[in-house]
């Protein structure tokens, strides 16, 4: 009995540390641990030039937008596999991405993946900018790669489009998360022609899952995240959007880590908020 017990408390926590540490790798761990992954850099290509993690390939988050002056909508699938495969990453590579260490590049970047079929995704915790101050290896050399075989690999349960939104409004089994700040939530700024949210939504904005201090940005703690969500179940399907399918990204970073069901909408309130044939709630008409 007594070692029944004892297997079951190591399975739990064992279990339990692989649970809190899956998507994300921290700096100390990245820098003695190069070798064993594909780095994507998330920042401006011009950030990248100047300097950049050893052995990293740029990917600018801007990449993953299809067209940002309409919205937010994901890169189209010919394109974005010719951009993987330029940069000499396959399917089953074990890849870590980053960014300055504001976190909405880097999350941006990791969702568009795991929409394309990638598995084996993890995000720098801190980013290059405290690996630059910490004197972690950096570099202004570019890589040399080959280009990969790379072929499309849809995941449709990460990515939420308008019609499967619609859906989720009228769907007791369906929650949905505006990542926006309260100010946009409430009607009283937009990016769109219409002012408000989408029907059923509630507010979780993007900036409660980041923590910060003098010298970093990076993502709250497990324990923490859990409180921020203690009130969604995790038995339902979870959407969420923002503007442009951007800062949204943190919260799908966060709900994934924590195991929820979640897909992002990419294209977000830009295009809903446009389109006068979808309902809205606008909370500031009652000021």
């Amino acid at each position: 009995m007594k070692k029944s017990v004892y297997i079951l408390f190591i399975l739990i926590f064992t279990n339990l540390s692989i649970y809190a540490n899956n998507l994300r790798i921290e700096l100390k761990e990245l820098s003695t641990n190069l070798n064993n992954y594909k780095i994507l850099d998330a920042r401006s290509i011009d950030n990248f030039n100047e300097s950049h993690i050893k052995k990293a390939q740029s990917f600018p988050s801007n990449l993953t937008f299809q067209d940002l002056s309409i919205d937010g909508k994901i890169t189209e699938p010919k394109r974005i596999q010719k951009i993987i495969r330029e940069r000499g990453i396959d399917i089953n590579d074990k890849i870590v991405i980053y960014d300055d260490g504001t976190f909405f590049d880097a999350s941006r970047v990791f969702w568009t993946l795991e929409v394309y079929g990638f598995k084996n995704l993890k995000l720098l915790n801190g980013g290059f900018d405290y690996w630059d101050t910490l004197g972690f290896q950096t570099s202004t050399k570019l890589q040399k790669v080959l280009k990969s075989n790379y072929i499309i690999s849809l995941n449709n349960k990460r990515l939420a489009t308008k019609f499967s939104t619609q859906l989720a409004t009228r769907n007791k089994s369906n929650i949905i998360i505006d990542a926006r700040k309260n100010d946009s939530y409430i009607g009283k700024k937009s990016v769109a022609k219409r002012f408000g949210h989408i029907p059923k939504a509630i507010n979780i904005p993007a900036v409660n899952n980041i923590k910060t201090d003098l010298f970093k940005s990076s993502l709250k703690d497990i324990d923490e995240l859990k409180d921020i969500y203690k009130n969604i179940n995790k038995d339902n399907k979870v959407i969420i959007y923002c503007a442009v399918g951007k800062i949204a990204t943190a919260n799908y970073f966060a709900l994934r880590e924590l195991g929820y069901d979640v897909a992002n909408y990419d294209s977000s309130w830009k295009e809903w908020g446009n389109d006068i044939n979808l309902p809205i709630v606008n909370l500031s008409k009652k000021d």
